[in-house]
Formats: C-alpha cells, sequence, structure tokens
C-alpha cells in the first residue's frame, strides 16, 4: 500500500520537529564557514555525514538562490546574498546588546562597546557612551585589527596559536601606540594573560592615554566581545578589580537573551 501523505510529511520532519531539509542546508552553509568559506562536496559529506547525492542536491538548490554560489574550480563557495543577511543580522545583534550596554555604564560610568570578528578585523556593531564630559567615542561600524584592542584579545584568546599567527600573518601588526603590541610571542602571551585572568586589556596601545577592559559573550551565535573604555586616569588598576565581574556578569546574561528566542 503507498504511503498517505500525512506519513510522507512526518518523513521530512528532524528529531526537533523542524523541516529536515531547512536544517541540514543550514548546517552546510555553517560547515563552509568554518572551513573558511570554500569547499568541495567530498569534505562537506566527510565532515556532515551526509551522502553525496544528498548534498549535491541542498547545494545546487543554495546555489540557485543566491545563497551558494560554484567556483570555476568545481568548489563551492558562500554566496553574495548572503552578506545582506549578515549585515542585517549584525544590526539586529548590536540593538538587541544596546540594554546590557546601557547597563554596563550605569555601573561603570564608562563607554560600554560591543564588537565581533568579522574575517581577520574586529567591527563595532554598539555603543553606549559614558556620561562624563570626558569620555571614549567609537563609531559603530568602525573597524580595527585585533592585535591592539581588548575586543580583540578576548575574541582571539580560545583560538588555536597556528590559526591566530596565521590571522597576525595576513593583518600585520603595525603600532598605533608605543605601547601596541607589534610581535606575534607578544599577543599569544597576552592571549594566555587573557585565559589566565579572564578578561582582556587594552593599556593605551589602540589609543595614548585610553584603557579598555573586554570579555568574550559565552556561547554567542558569532563569536562576540563586549567592553567598557575610558581614560588610563579612571580606568585605573582598583576599577578594573569592580568593573570586571560586572563585565563578567553582563557578558552572561547577554548570552542568555541571545540563545533565546525573544531577545530583550
Amino acid at each position: 500500500m503507498p504511503p498517505s501523505s500525512a506519513s510522507s510529511t512526518d518523513s521530512t520532519k528532524s528529531a526537533t520537529g523542524g523541516v529536515q531539509s531547512l536544517e541540514r542546508a543550514f548546517d552546510l552553509l555553517e560547515r563552509m564557514a568554518d572551513a573558511g568559506g570554500e569547499v568541495g562536496l567530498s569534505e562537506l559529506s566527510a565532515s556532515s555525514g551526509l551522502p553525496l547525492p544528498t548534498i549535491h542536491r541542498l547545494m545546487r538548490t543554495l546555489v540557485v538562490c543566491g545563497y551558494v554560489r560554484q567556483q570555476a574550480n568545481r568548489r563551492y563557495a558562500l554566496g553574495p546574498r548572503l552578506i545582506r543577511l549578515g549585515e542585517s543580522a549584525s544590526r539586529l545583534l548590536g540593538t538587541w546588546a544596546r540594554p546590557y550596554l546601557a547597563r554596563l555604564v550605569e555601573e561603570t560610568g564608562e563607554t560600554a562597546n560591543m564588537a565581533l570578528l568579522d574575517g581577520d578585523e574586529i567591527v563595532y556593531v554598539a555603543q553606549v557612551p559614558s556620561k562624563h564630559s570626558m569620555r571614549m567615542f567609537t563609531e559603530v561600524g568602525r573597524r580595527v585589527l585585533p592585535h591592539s584592542t581588548g575586543v580583540g584579545k578576548a575574541l582571539l584568546a580560545n583560538t588555536p596559536d597556528h590559526e591566530v599567527r596565521a590571522l597576525l600573518a595576513r593583518t600585520g601588526m603595525p603600532a598605533a601606540t608605543e605601547k601596541t603590541i607589534t610581535t606575534p610571542e607578544g599577543f599569544l602571551t597576552a592571549l594566555e594573560d587573557v585565559r589566565r585572568l579572564g578578561y582582556a586589556i587594552d593599556d593605551n596601545e589602540q589609543e595614548i592615554g585610553v584603557r579598555c577592559l573586554a570579555v568574550s559573550v559565552p556561547n554567542s551565535p558569532t563569536a562576540a566581545a563586549i567592553s567598557i573604555s575610558g581614560p588610563a586616569g579612571r580606568v585605573t588598576e582598583s576599577a578594573t578589580e569592580k568593573i570586571v565581574p560586572i563585565l563578567q556578569q553582563v557578558a552572561g546574561e547577554l548570552s542568555e537573551a541571545l540563545a533565546s528566542q525573544n531577545p530583550a
């Protein structure tokens, strides 16, 4: 007896109740991103465990929709249509983070920021300024290299050393100030300090007279960090002891909000 339409529909559902083909397609896109944005079908099959015919069918659909493109070498790359989605998602992420950044400003008195790792660069996606007349300001959308920033250190702290070295080789390590770390060994040592302390410091490394404290947002759907920045005369060692626990608490609460379906 042929299967009923109801049983045919049920067979396309995943164990979580979602549509299996959609879950598989998004999983493939994430695997492509993890692999650097370009992969072959055999690589996707090996990493996902899906048969080649299934992967080929999903990839052809993604190509038709513009989310994936096939290269001349027959490998597949993330498509330009994803850029618009990513930009919109980044703006929303900044919007969701603003209430948490506002809390940081209220409790620390300093300017609060949120930043993402986008390729080899740090991009600031949200900011709430301090109420002090002397305050730090970073334009939302600004891009900087990670080696001279607290958020960069926080975001790269758990990245394998060889990947950090490769990133630094691609970007170079230009000195923004006389205190900027300009050697891979020095930067890797700084990352060890981040892992040991649980937070990152930019001590006059991006701009003389400015100190920044940063922590990563745990389990964020994309690598993200939050920070406070202020004049070195206010963000002192004693202030650091008070500010860091607040940063860590807010980062944890923001992580929970991002994981929920209705972030605050």
